[in-house]
């Protein structure tokens, strides 16, 4: 997989908002200004690097893979945290914190499949090797 700059960025951005999230939860503290700015850091990341993405793609550079499925996921990736920050204003547990922990780390990992499809490196299914009994 290729880490470019924005994927790296994201990476901080996601892993910090969880540890963050995580903490509190571990404190048993109730969804608070810091972890909710941690939520929302995460929703402003996305949000510029659709932004960049949209205006790379008016450019030269093209998506090696589908740009449905890139889009897809930078949608999902851009609801999560509106999602989390739902559930924590709803729900105001120090619970809400483990929920706004699994925003980042999921981002992240969306990101990664983001950069992917964008870099063309995911194997396709028709490389795989058979199994036994295929």
């Amino acid at each position: 997989m290729t880490l470019d700059g924005w994927i790296i960025a994201g990476m901080v951005v996601g892993i910090a908002s969880t540890v963050v999230c995580l903490v509190a939860a571990l404190m048993k503290k109730k969804p608070n200004d810091v972890t909710l700015l941690s939520l929302a850091a995460v929703e402003l990341f996305i949000v510029v690097y659709a932004i960049a993405s949209g205006v790379r793609l008016l450019g030269a550079e093209s998506l090696a893979g589908e740009a449905w499925e890139f889009w897809g996921y930078m949608f999902t990736a851009a609801m999560l945290p509106v999602a989390g920050f739902y559930w924590a204003m709803m729900e105001r547990t120090h619970w809400s914190n483990y929920v706004m922990s699994a925003v980042g780390i999921t981002v992240v990992v969306m990101l990664a499949r983001m950069a992917q499809i964008w870099y063309g490196m995911a194997t396709p299914v028709s490389a795989l090797q058979p199994g036994i009994g295929l």
